[in-house]
Order: C-alpha cells, then structure tokens, then sequence
C-alpha cells in the first residue's frame, strides 16, 4: 500500500501562525559528558501544526516564474511568484476545505508546467476519493478549466513534448488497479484522442513524441513481460522480469525516473537482475543492449537527475542513513561541489529552468525546517563566473529559531541477522549528541507506510519536532520490506507481514530497552497505512509489548483484499485468499482476529473517502475492541481519504493524539480548547476516553 502517507502528513504539519518564543534555558554538565538543562518551553499547537505549508516549488521552462504551494485562506492552494521577486506571489487557484494536493503517495510533485510557461496543469480529486481530474490554469489571467470532466476514474499526466506543445499524454483507468488506456489530450480543447487501450498490459513507458514504447504485462510465473514497440503500435517481445526482481520496476515507477534519451533511441530505468542493489541501467529499444549507467554495491540507487531537455543522467541519489549525490556528468561536478559546500545538509535538485542557468534546490536538515532556495549558475555554463543562492522560502516558517530534535542515524540487527537502519530523536534537553539521551525517555515507535515504497530516512518534520517537544524519544524505524537496502530485503516481507516483519519492530523495542533508552512500559506504537496496520498487529498480537497505539488508516483484516491490490501480484506477497490454505495463513495475520487479545488503549483515525483503505476495515475491529472493554477511540472523519489533508483535521488528530499519548506515558500535553474547531471529526466510539474530548465536541456544536 502505497504512501508516502507519512510524507503527506509531514507536509500538512506547517502554515500560516508566527509565534514567537525566548527560550531560556540553564544548562549543566552531565556526569557522562551530556548536557542536562530544563525543559524547553512547550511550543504550542497551533505552531506546530500551523494550516497549510509551502512546498514543491517549480521553475517554469524560461526561468522567469516558479509556481508552489502555499496556504491561502487556511486551504493549501498553487501559487505564482517572479523568481526575480518572490514576494510578488499571487495564488493560481482559491479551493477551500481539503485544498489541493502538493504530492501524490509516494511524494512525487503532481503538478506540471506547459513547455510554453503560460499555464500550470495539476490533478484534483474529491474530499480524497482519488477519483482524479485534469486541470489547467493560465498563469496570466488565472482562468481554471477542469479538462477531463471525469464523473469517476482516475486521470494522470504522463508526458508533454516539444514536438506537439498543445497535447500531453494522459492515462485514464477506472480504479486504482484498472490497466490505463493512453489518450493525446488537447491543451485548448480537452479533446481525447485514443493512442493506446490497455489491453492485456497493466502499464506503458512513454517517449519524448508521446509515444507509448514498452508495454508491461504479467506472466504466468508471477513476473513480467515487457514489450517493445518502435511507435507505430505493434508489440514484440523485448525481456522478462522475475519476480525477485520486481521491486526495480516497482521503483521505477513510484520514483517516476523512467525517461528516454532525447533521441528516443534508449530508455533509463531501474533493474537488479544479476546484482542484489537496484541499478540505474540503459535500454536501447532496437537492439536490445543494457549498460549499467550507476550502481552502488551497499544501497540501491534512491534518484536520478537527469539534463531538462537532454535527459542525460548527471547525477544519482544513494541513501543508507544520509543521502549522498554520484555525479555523472563532469558537467554538473562543480555544481555539486558548490552546493555542498553550503549546507550541512542534505541536498536535491528540484527544478531546473531550460536553459539550465537556473535551479531549484532543497537544504534539508532535521533540526531546522526546509529550505527552498534559488540557485543561479552565472555564467558558469560557460566556464566562469559567480553562483550565487537566494532562499526562496522555508516550509514552516514559523519553525525557525526554536529548539528543534536532532535526529540520529543507527543501525540494530534483526534475531536473524539483517541490518536494520532507523532513526532516533530526542527532547533536545535530554539529547546527549551521541545517539543517547542523558536519562531514560517515554518512546513513540514510529511505523511508515507503504512498505516497498516507503521508507523511514533523514529528514525534518514537524511531526517528529512535536513529540520530542512533548518529552518523548522518537523511533523511525525500517523493517524487512523498507526498500533502498537492496532486492533481498524488500523481498524479504514475502508471507512476512505481521510475521519476521512484526519481529523486526520487536526486536528494535528490546534494543531500545537494552541500551537504556526507554523502559518496557514506556513505549508506543504509532503508525499510517501498513504502519496503521503495524500498530494494529502490535495491540494485538504482542499485546504485552506497547503500551498504546496510534493506527490511522491501517487495515486490520488481510483476508479481504484492499481495492488497490491486485490479487495475483499480493497473493505472492502476503498470502492467497483464494485457495482454504491461503485464507487460513491470511487469518493468522490479520489483527481482527486477534482483537480480543488486546489490553491497552488504542486510537484510531479514518476517512469515511478512503479508497484504498475502506471505512469498514476500522470499523469492525473498533466493534470488537469495544466488545472486549479496550478502551479505544475512534475518529472518522466524513471528508478525508486515504490520511488526512483539510488541515483542521489534521490538527484536531493529532490534538487528540497529544491527549491519548500523555494519559499513556506521562509527556507533556495542553487541554482542549478549541483544537476541533473547523474540523469535520465524528467520534463514534470512545469519547470518554480522551479528557476533555465530549466538551470540545459540544464547543465546536454550538459555533457551527
């Protein structure tokens, strides 16, 4: 299951309210060296969990504009500003309630500029039902046109192109595993052409020309066969992937690195065949010849950059606990050089103008919000002059200056041997600077999503800021199925789920405990999608491991299919609920019949939209826990999807959350006032057992 859900909710964490703090605080040397001072101040809610967030900005193709996402009127919405003065932005759009959204699951950007950079294309769904449209925006007098007119099905852009300015190529499918049919869509018109229908293939790459050139199709082995085609629509057959090798096109595909060269003679991807690590490789689509363009023997390669009209690769991303650049093209060395030497961060090039003269680039450290600045090259194209770096915005601008939790690398083995590669973050007054805290902390083990496209690496997020300000350590974790660390590993959730995958977040809580970190009833599991699932399978079938947990969108019973699984491929994975056999094994592994096992108190989220993870999978269980006297806490909220993004929702979950989590291991939490305000949040089960929660419910009544 897909998301960056964790990525979603991160970026929802920021917005529009100022606060400003003096911190004072009195330090002393520990005995061991560390630094014990007093409490930072608590950092309100209202600033950690602002509305809205500026993200993902984009140059447009003649460098003069770059668009983003910024909060107007407490709704995220896409936004235009001068790169010569961004304080000259004016809002492309004005939704209000959910607002767009910035990134797809996997934290791609989902928006485009024309070739031309007179208009910004971008998707929308319905209170995040993933039933999406096309847009289309005029940047010089905003006129808005949805241009697929699609009551249901979900539409995607794949591709512009030079040679034909007023189409892009567009997929249509009907659900979130229908195969997707190619159609040529009319900028000016919206009219559809049919290029390609799905047929018997379950997914394309596409050319430069907007030409459908390898097709994708299952085989009876459980791998897949890719075809090849020289455009004209006949397909013949080009190679075939086993399944141990399928997480290279997963990646592929949720990186959306796949490009063909400016000929349209080869084609770059990801593949691991005759090597553990995923490659970057070449395809040359007439003769049929591979070569390996970047590998890395420990990682797999994690991003490409490649020229903006060239699309020759100049530099891969490799990322065991920090990300780090391979350059590939001498072209680009200096750039790199310079920009390293500016931060002690981590880097990534976002956007690039045409000419190439001018970059979007990302600083990102964990204790200090994101930068988004703008790079200007000089003339160093031509082999001189000054670079220069202007800072466009921060994320959360209201961050900046507070004590903020450093986040430290490590790496624990499993009972079997694998290397498991996690994160911790501390309050920053109990953080000794080597990966310890100066005393034991109350631990929040956080769970990511996905799993295979989703992992827990360095970075910032307010999320991970709120809880070490409340006085608990924090636990990003990775486990067998994280990819990155190679095909071996991410296969390894194979028949695994709630099973060696389980383990892995079990035998990281026993080191925890062994080193001194934490104490055994002090430790909760918190988590979204199959992290949500995780938590469930924590409460249930360890019960005696957390003291509580936090599940948003996770499914509790595997034996019935989520609707975004496609049962031949996750049968291999998880179990086949096809046969008695499978169904019996998927019974096993599924929290809803473990329920009455659970003893300590649970919350749980869910939106009423969400079309991967539906309503009734948390529903049935919350009857059982309550039917066992568990005290849970249920929150539906009627407007959200597959995680929450409205961000009064967000904010209400999670002011719930400071509650729950403070009754279960004693950090710091401030009352309900009016944290529900604005926020759709119904509460069917539970109430009582979040203080202040009914009141606030019966405020936020009486003010609608």
């Amino acid at each position: 299951m897909s998301t960056t859900i964790w990525k979603r909710l991160l970026a929802s964490l920021a917005g529009l309210f100022t606060v400003l703090l003096t911190v004072a605080c009195t330090s002393e040397v520990a005995e061991d060296g560390g630094v014990n001072r007093d409490p930072d101040p608590l950092i309100p809610l209202r600033t950690l969990f602002s509305p809205g967030s500026y993200d993902a900005p984009q140059i447009s193709p003649d460098g003069k504009l770059f668009a983003y996402f910024g909060p107007l009127d407490g709704a995220s919405n896409l936004w235009v500003a001068p790169v010569d003065d961004p304080e000259a932005a004016r809002p492309l759009t004005r939704e209000v309630g959910r607002g767009l959204q910035s990134r797809d699951v996997s934290g791609n950007v989902m928006y485009r500029w024309s070739l031309d950079s007179r208009r910004v294309l971008y998707p929308q769904d319905t209170e995040g039902d993933e039933n999406w449209n096309l847009y289309v925006v005029d940047v010089a007098n905003g006129e808005r046109r949805n241009l697929t007119q699609l009551e249901s099905g979900r539409v995607e852009l794949l591709g512009l192109s030079e040679e034909h300015p007023d189409q892009v190529l567009i997929s249509i499918s009907a659900s979130l595993v229908a195969p997707p049919d190619l159609y040529h869509l009319d900028l000016e018109s919206g009219e559809r052409t049919l290029v390609q229908e799905a047929g018997g293939f379950i997914g394309f790459l596409t050319d430069n020309a907007l030409r459908p050139r390898i097709a994708l199709a299952f085989n009876a082995e459980g791998g897949i066969d890719l075809l090849r085609s020289s455009g004209n629509g006949e397909w013949r057959p080009a190679f075939a992937l086993g399944i141990d090798d399928l997480p290279a096109l997963s990646a592929t595909g949720y990186q959306k690195i796949a490009r063909f060269d400016s000929e349209n003679r080869r084609a770059y991807f990801y593949d691991s065949r005759g090597r553990d690590t995923i490659a970057l490789v070449s395809y040359e689509l007439e003769s049929g010849d591979f070569k390996v363009v970047a590998e890395d023997a420990k990682v797999d390669i994690g991003g490409v950059l490649y020229h903006p009209t060239s699309n020759q690769p100049q530099a891969v991303a490799v990322n065991w606990t920090r990300t780090s650049w391979q350059v590939l093209d001498e072209a680009v060395q200096a750039d790199f050089d310079w920009l390293v030497a500016q931060t002690e961060g981590d880097i990534r090039v976002v956007s690039r103008a045409h000419d190439d003269r001018r970059w979007i680039v990302r600083f990102t450290m964990a204790h200090e919000p994101e930068s988004y600045l703008l790079y200007e090259r000089g003339d160093a194209l031509d082999g001189g002059g000054e670079r220069n770096l202007r800072k466009l915005f921060v994320t959360t601008p209201e961050l900046e200056g507070l004590p903020l939790a450093k986040l430290h690398p490590v790496t624990i083995q499993s009972r079997d041997g694998l290397d498991l590669v996690s994160y911790l973050a501390y309050p920053p007054w109990l953080d000794r600077g080597d990966g310890r805290p100066t005393e034991t902390v109350p631990l929040v083990m956080l769970v990511h999503g996905g799993p295979s496209d989703e992992r827990a690496q360095y970075g910032y997020g307010p999320f991970l800021h709120w809880l070490a300000n409340r006085g608990y350590g924090v636990f990003y974790v990775n486990f067998r199925g994280s990819p990155g660390f190679g095909k071996a590993f991410v296969n390894a959730q194979r028949m695994e789920w709630g099973g060696k995958m389980h383990e892995d977040l079990v035998d990281q809580v026993e080191w925890a405990i062994s080193e001194g970190i934490t104490e055994r009833d002090q430790v909760a599991i918190v988590g979204g999608s199959y992290g949500g699932y995780a938590v469930l399978v924590g409460m249930t079938m360890t019960p005696n491991v957390f003291a509580c947990g936090i599940d948003l969108v996770g499914p509790s019973n595997l034996e019935i299919f989520m609707p975004h699984w496609d049962v031949d491929s996750m049968s291999r994975v998880i179990g086949d609920p096809r046969t008695e056999q499978g169904r019996a094994f998927l019974r096993s592994r599924s929290p809803i019949n473990f329920a009455a096992h659970a003893k300590n108190p649970i919350l749980i989220g869910q939106g009423a939209n969400d079309s991967r993870v539906p309503q009734d999978q948390s529903d049935t269980i919350v009857e059982v826990f309550k039917s066992n006297a568990v005290d849970v806490t249920y929150l539906l909220y009627p407007d959200e999807g597959h995680g929450l993004l409205r961000p009064a929702n967000t904010f209400s979950f999670w002011a719930v959350s400071e509650l729950f989590l403070a009754d279960c291991l004693g950090g710091r939490s401030q009352p309900l006032t009016d944290e529900l305000e604005g926020a759709s949040v119904q509460v069917p089960v539970g109430v009582e057992h979040i203080p202040g929660l009914l009141e606030a419910l019966e405020r936020r009544s009486s003010l609608e």
